[in-house]
């Protein structure tokens, strides 16, 4: 991995121990502050209901020796584990399933009925089609490439 990430067999390696931790592992990347500069190796983990110190601890811990035991997968300086954002657009499958009941905001690349944004609870999605339900009890159906962005509404 000296040139570059290989971010498929990190993702197999360390899937199902991170999942056995309650979380999912959302992404892997390889980023630096300089060119030639120290590389941080960050994994971005998920859960229902976000992702807690504590949940970064335990999945840096797991993470690290099984790492470190694949001398194929190093190349890096540093270990980082990180939560994706609470407003960071949700782009997958697994994102749609994490978030399922959560508000969102649903914005179209084309109006429909003279609407480009929608907002509701993410009902049951798949690969082909995201789903709100509307406070008057409707639901709205989208196709994947209809949908530009799919982004959680933060309510404090």
């Amino acid at each position: 991995m000296a040139g570059s990430l290989n971010k498929k067999a990190l993702m197999q390696l360390l899937d199902a121990p991170v999942t056995s931790l309650g979380v999912n592992l959302i992404d892997v990347e390889r980023v630096s502050q300089s060119k030639g500069g120290p590389k941080t190796l960050r994994l971005i983990i998920d859960k229902r209901g976000g992702v807690s110190m504590d949940d970064c601890s335990a999945v840096s811990r797991l993470a690290d020796p099984l790492i470190d035991s694949h001398p194929e997968l190093s190349g890096h300086d540093y270990l980082e584990v990180s939560s994706p954002g609470l407003d960071r657009p949700l782009k997958t499958s697994l994102d749609l399933a994490i978030h399922q009941g959560e508000p969102v905001a649903v914005k179209l690349y084309r109006a429909r009925d003279g609407q480009k944004e929608f907002q509701g609870n993410l009902a049951p999605s798949t690969e082909d089609q995201v789903v709100l339900d509307l406070e008057d009890g409707t639901q709205l159906v989208f196709t994947r490439d209809q949908v530009a962005k799919i982004q959680r509404i933060i309510q404090f």
